[in-house]
């Protein structure tokens, strides 16, 4: 089965907040759906957390690499891809589209085979994982407001993040926000904090960072995540040491050549890769093996698009120690745009699907209505 050709959809007119300094609107295209098409029409989908315009600039580049390539060996195309392209920058726009092929390929392996990708990686570990709803901070009230109808919802596990946490110079306003998170959710729920410190000119330092640490040990904070710019590896080991409360991060990284550094040098009790971001699955996969061999959880950061959830749950079953995935409360790009709506069951968990690849199909008319028409799911 050969690689043909590849297709390109930017979701727009949906968009949520992202938190940023510089504040995505709705239609702003930062999610970007790729499928691959075979010379026996069977067809992968994959997601990609950057521009569409980047997207199609990256493929034109790879495409004499691709096409006409063994379709059903995503963890070797994906890797001659790398290899072949790192004079055009390692680490870009290059390497979040290769994320995009390397997950439509495992796609396409999966269907090819009949088996999920999940045990095409090596096992299945778990048939459920537990979402963590991930909104942005608020004001105290609205914020309160957001939490108790996400909870009524089903879900047993939070995260709260960016907004005015750590932006106002005022400790007592960031008490104020996880205080009143805590009360909403009551004792029994996980909750994490992200302070959002790859935003651009983040002004927080390390002194603040233990600071606050030591304020969220009172609230069972279960981690801390991007409490430091995330260039600051040498603050970010100190801060593994003398905090509290677990430290993580690590989204804004790709290729497993960056993250091997921060965790031999013990920056993370908590990893958090983008499998749209990094290079796909074959290279999330690898993270997770290096984050286990230096004493660190790999957790993913899924800020993203149905096809990311879907990458995100077929690694969480084959990973032994990544028993959360995170969960982008109330976008309409996770919610609608795969045929079948997501449900949590009883407990708050999301089953992992057991249907080939990734086990999601997309619905045409809602991946039309976010993309502006093109050509995506055509045959």
């Amino acid at each position: 089965m050969k690689i043909r050709e590849t297709r390109v959809a930017g979701l727009r007119g949906a968009t949520p907040e992202g938190g940023w300094s510089n504040e995505l609107k709705p239609d702003d295209i930062v999610h970007t759906l790729v499928a691959v098409y075979t010379d026996e029409d069977l067809v992968g989908y994959g997601s990609v957390f950057t521009s569409e315009d980047l997207v199609r600039a990256a493929l034109k580049v790879l495409e004499p690499l691709y096409t006409g390539e063994n379709a059903l060996e995503p963890e070797r195309v994906s890797e001659k891809l790398h290899q072949n392209t790192f004079w055009q920058g390692r680490g870009g726009a290059i390497t979040h589209a290769i994320s995009g092929i390397d997950i439509a390929l495992w796609d396409l392996l999966g269907k090819a085979t009949g088996q999920p990708v999940g045990r095409l990686l090596g096992g299945r570990y778990r048939e459920r994982v537990l979402p963590y709803a991930s909104l942005l901070m608020d004001e105290p009230g609205p914020l309160s407001e957001h939490l108790i109808s996400l909870k009524e919802q089903g879900f047993r596990a939070f995260k709260i993040g960016w907004g005015p946490f750590g932006r106002r110079g005022s400790d007592k306003l960031d008490e104020a926000i996880v205080k009143t998170t805590r009360e909403a959710l009551g004792d029994e729920v996980l909750l994490a904090v992200d302070a959002g410190g790859s935003d651009a000119f983040w002004s927080q330092d390390y002194k603040w960072a233990l600071r606050t640490s030591y304020m969220l040990t009172h609230y069972g904070v279960a981690w801390f995540e991007e409490p430091l710019d995330p260039d600051a590896m040498e603050d970010h080991v100190a801060l593994r040491r003398n905090a509290p409360v677990p430290i993580s991060g690590g989204e804004v990284f790709t290729r497993r050549q960056s993250f091997e550094p921060y965790l031999k040098a013990g920056a993370f009790d908590v990893v958090q890769p983008d499998v749209t971001k990094v290079g796909g699955i074959s290279e999330e996969r690898r993270i997770a093996w290096t984050a286990e061999e230096n004493g660190a959880r790999m957790i993913p950061h899924g800020w993203n698009t149905v096809v990311g959830l879907a990458a995100d749950l077929q690694l969480a079953s084959a990973l032994p120690k990544t028993d959360l995935v995170e969960y982008k409360a109330g976008s309409p790009y996770i919610d609608e745009i795969a045929a079948g709506a997501w449900e949590l069951d009883e407990d708050g968990m999301l089953p992992i699907p057991e249907e080939p690849g990734l086990g999601i199909e997309l619905d045409p008319d809602a991946v039309t209505r976010y993309s502006g028409g093109g050509n995506l799911l055509d045959g």
